[in-house]
């Protein structure tokens, strides 16, 4: 044991973990808690924190490869690291201490932790040094594309091809933004008398897991929830005893396009803005990638924003900038984040969440005094509302920010709901969530009155599609199909609409639903929308057509598209999925692909899963692209505001990276079980370094 662990130990750090291994942390103190979640999280999770501190660098491709190169050209660009210094420079000191004893942990835990990784061996990587600032680069890096920037550069695009009239053609959730549901039941209608929340935050799975069940006990506070390794505290999902939180993605629009025109003058470059020609900053750096050569990056930045596509020798149309809150304010909020685990009622919440910067999170609270909570939670500009459109031009000064929008409260009347829809956030985005999954939840909660934790994984795993009910009633009038495409009509129509993995009547609305799609992706007025925007590799997700189409289908089977026989298609989609004969069920199809930062060619077929994109089950598909889940719920949990051990949750995969409990969740996951919270200290067991 080294010294700097003794230490620890003499000041009461304990480390114990539950049946699932999963962490739970004594110490003496806020901050030697702080270290003692570091460490725990360098020896759970080294890799998957050492992949993220080099994505942050953008430096991954040096040991990931030119696979990794798209996002580390961006993060040099963007200034990731550059902004997260800023930001730590600018907390105040109490808030600083504590960032800067988790790094110290996790430098102290990294060594023994990539010593049980097998990846640190596979790609020659040594585990780094986390510098002060390091957590709020990982942070940055998790969320700066988070706010739907990169639909600002598609819709941009379908302009360019289409006309200003086709800008809204697709607005719709898709596969390259995360949702999640939420929803708080007040007292009176469950059966102890006691608030419930409970949900489950989508987004890519990745293994190991965006969400580290943790729990985090000191003199001051006693909190259990889930963190995100390399971050301090637990920001998103959590119970302190006396009060629990959640959150969903308000999918508000916080990060702003800027067209920039740029030229080379006298060495240096100039950007042209409001008021003229200005100074631009401008250097290079060098990314090293693995098998390959160093690849040159010029950044520059303007007085909107670095510059994240074109540059001073490319065209104004691809010449963009990305503005937003942390890089203008210098400020990531992260004072916020001790003050959750010292919360203690609603209203402590309330005030601390007033900080808070991004994401941008639609937030439910209860807490025991019966106190509720219900608002949105982050930093919006005030501005034009083309802005929230496309990108606009840098040098008109009518896109300027104009100071910031209040954040939205609203009263919670016995049961409230988030799941991303056009809610308590509206005025603050352009697009969001089809109602389909609000709508269900809300539908099943308000049928009863006496509601349990136990009962709520059943709300959380509804297969129910309610999307698919447009696009079926499209079929209803249908003529001159073969007998085969009517019967497979008719049968569509009376399935029940649930995405069960072992229906075959759910796979054969997927079938056709891509035939649909690739139909419409070829159709001539579309297919333009294919052509290469020009903007860089890393916004692909956000500019790739099929998943556009597949995630706006209706909407465009009812849209005034030139040369459309909408009945035709409709027609040869149906005959084609008869043709295919294909009787596999959903969940043969349909299965997880969680995202590994070295993908594995070995790894057997995932888990088969039931849902879908709009069920609550929300295991999302690409339509027109693959069956396969590439996002769902990242975690699930029920917090009880009566008895904390009655609260419940699960992961994925587990609450290790590496060895037992790397993924024994799993099964417990696809079957829609939650595990039960240990909050006896006496049913622990203890662990000791040495």
């Amino acid at each position: 044991m080294s010294e700097r662990q003794r230490s620890e130990q003499q000041l009461g750090a304990r480390r114990s973990r539950d049946a699932a291994g999963i962490p739970h942390l004594h110490a003496a103190d806020h901050d030697t808690l702080a270290f003692a979640q570091g460490q725990v999280t360098a020896v759970d999770r080294a890799w998957q924190i050492e992949v993220e501190r080099h994505r942050s660098q953008g430096t991954s491709a040096a040991f990931l490869g030119p696979d990794a190169l798209a996002w580390d050209s961006f993060a040099r660009r963007v200034r990731l690291d550059d902004t997260a210094r800023r930001c730590h420079a600018a907390l105040d000191p109490a808030t600083a201490r504590w960032v800067g004893r988790y790094v110290d942990g996790v430098n102290a835990g990294l060594a023994t932790g990539a010593a049980r990784a097998p990846e640190f061996a596979a790609t020659g990587l040594t585990a780094g040094h986390w510098q002060p600032w390091t957590p709020l680069a990982i942070w940055l890096a998790h969320h700066v594309l988070f706010a739907g920037f990169g639909t600002k550069l598609w819709r941009t695009h379908v302009t360019r091809r289409l006309g200003p009239h086709a800008a809204r053609l697709f607005a719709a959730e898709g596969q390259h933004s995360s949702g999640s549901n939420g929803w708080l039941i007040a007292a009176e209608r469950t059966a102890d008398g006691a608030a419930l929340i409970a949900g489950d935050p989508h987004r890519i799975i990745e293994a190991p897991g965006i969400y580290q069940q943790i729990r985090l006990a000191c003199p001051e506070y006693d909190v259990l929830g889930f963190a995100v390794p390399g971050v301090p505290g637990i920001p998103h999902f959590g119970h302190a005893g006396e009060v629990a939180w959640a959150i969903t993605n308000a999918m508000a629009d916080y990060q702003d396009g800027y067209a920039e025109r740029l030229r080379r003058r006298n060495g240096r470059v100039e950007a042209y803005g409001p008021h003229g020609w200005r100074p631009a900053h401008r250097h290079v750096e060098i990314v090293e990638v693995a098998g390959a050569d160093p690849v040159e990056v010029e950044v520059i930045e303007t007085e909107r924003g670095p510059v994240i596509s074109g540059g001073p020798d490319e065209h104004p149309d691809v010449t963009v900038s990305l503005r937003h809150p942390p890089r203008v304010t210098g400020d990531l909020g992260f004072a916020v984040l001790p003050a959750l685990l010292r919360a203690r009622t609603v209203a402590d919440l309330d005030a601390a969440l007033d900080g808070w910067v991004e994401p941008v999170n639609v937030v439910l609270a209860a807490d025991t005094a019966g106190g509720l909570l219900h608002r949105v939670a982050g930093r919006v500009p005030q501005r034009h509302p083309d802005n929230g459109l496309r990108v606009v031009p840098g040098w008109d000064e009518r896109y300027a920010w104009r100071g910031w929008h209040p954040m939205p409260k609203a009263p919670v009347d016995q049961v409230a709901v988030m799941a991303n829809e056009r809610g308590i956030s509206a005025a603050l985005g352009v697009e969001f969530a089809p109602p389909y999954r609000a709508e269900r939840i809300r539908e099943l909660l308000t049928a009863g009155t006496d509601w349990r934790p136990e009962q709520q994984a059943s709300v959380q795993t509804d297969t129910h599609l309610g999307s698919a009910g447009p696009l079926l009633d499209l079929l209803a009038g249908l003529t001159g199909l073969s007998a085969g495409a009517a019967t497979l009509r008719d049968r569509l129509r009376r399935w029940d609409r649930r995405m069960a993995a072992d229906s075959v009547d759910a796979a054969r609305f997927a079938d056709l639903r891509t035939a649909i799609v690739r139909r419409l992706t070829a159709h001539p007025t579309l297919a333009v929308l294919a052509d290469d925007a020009g903007y860089p590799d890393v916004f692909v997700p956000w500019l790739a057509l099929p998943p556009r189409v597949g995630y706006a289908l209706t909407r465009l089977l009812h849209a005034d598209l030139d040369g459309l026989d909408r009945d035709a298609l409709l027609r040869a989609a149906l005959e084609e999925v008869v043709e295919a004969d294909d009787n596999r069920p959903w969940g043969e199809r349909h299965r997880l692909a969680p995202w590994r930062a070295l993908p594995d060619p070995a790894a057997p077929p995932g888990p088969e899963l039931a849902g879908d994109h709009d069920c609550v089950l929300a295991t999302a598909s690409v339509p027109g692209v693959t069956d396969l889940c590439l996002r769902g719920p990242a975690a699930r949990y029920v917090w009880d505001l009566g008895q904390r051990e009655r609260s419940r949750w699960v992961v994925p995969l587990g609450a290790t990276g590496s060895g037992a409990h790397r993924d024994d969740q799993l099964p417990l996951w696809v079957r829609g079980e939650l595990i039960e919270v240990t909050c006896d200290w006496g049913r622990l067991t203890e662990e000791h370094d040495d």
